[in-house]
């Protein structure tokens, strides 16, 4: 049986797409073929397609191919929308129950780290982050999360693009110490926001993986610095990282 038949019709351009998301780095049509194995032709004909209907971008010199926002808004749409929702949401209000604080989970988009699930503390007093809201990369536990897992060269070209926004007297605005911060997050596996986005907040963050250990989102949580200190939200790292495993096992297995 020819390859031309061993994919159904409707498959192809999914699998496009899952050949692309599994890899780190932007595909040509030929290398994505060589997980595929359909004619060259067919191959470049769905490449066309799914970069006019806005789910592939050309990059380079035209050859290389990446997923659009599109395509990246429908991967977390999927993520979020699944069953595995129940189960997330289940896993963060333990770690809420065990921190006392908000939990939160937050992907990267276009607009900064956008938050995708919460589980506001019972505290009257607390800092207010609604799910949908944008934040920064550079200042926050979640997006210093999310550049750390970034190769050394892309983690660079990232935070090179960046505007470095003074936020409070915290915030990393020059590219070299930021730089110098997110080597020590991605050797230590989380990251601290301490006071550097809002003025009297503390976070953490870690990255949540999948299978082949790849980041997929962060897990973090926060509260204002009358009740937490960089200290003390180190010693409840281990809250998080249990529930970024337990998470792992529930997206991937």
């Amino acid at each position: 049986m020819s390859p031309e038949r061993k994919i159904p019709t409707n498959f192809r351009t999914l699998l496009i797409l899952e050949v692309l998301g599994k890899s780190d780095r932007p595909m040509s049509a030929t290398e994505i073929n060589e997980k595929m194995e359909l004619p060259k032709q067919t191959i470049h004909r769905l490449c066309t397609t799914l970069e006019q209907e806005g789910f592939l971008l050309r990059v380079g010199n035209g050859k290389k191919l990446r997923p659009t926002r599109r395509a990246r808004l429908m991967a977390s749409g999927i993520l979020h929308s699944s069953s595995d929702h129940i189960a997330r949401h289940q896993v963060m209000q333990r770690i809420a129950e065990d921190v006392r604080e908000t939990v939160n989970f937050a992907v990267p988009t276009s607009d900064g780290m956008t938050y995708l699930e919460r589980i506001e503390t019972d505290w009257p007093f607390r800092v207010q982050l609604p799910v949908g809201t944008h934040v920064p990369f550079h200042c926050t536990a979640s997006g210093k999360t999310f550049i750390a897992s970034l190769p050394p060269k892309a983690r660079h070209a990232l935070v090179r693009s960046l505007g470095l926004q003074k936020l409070t007297d915290n915030t990393f605005i020059n590219a070299e110490a930021l730089m110098s911060e997110l080597k020590l997050v991605a050797k230590q596996g989380y990251a601290i926001d301490n006071e550097e986005f809002i003025s009297g907040m503390v976070a953490i963050a870690v990255p949540i993986t999948d299978d082949q250990g790849r980041y997929v989102a962060s897990l973090a949580f926060h509260g204002p610095s009358q009740r937490l200190s960089v200290e003390k939200v180190i010693s409840q790292k281990d809250v998080l990282f249990e529930g970024a495993r337990t998470m792992k096992d529930v997206l991937f297995y």
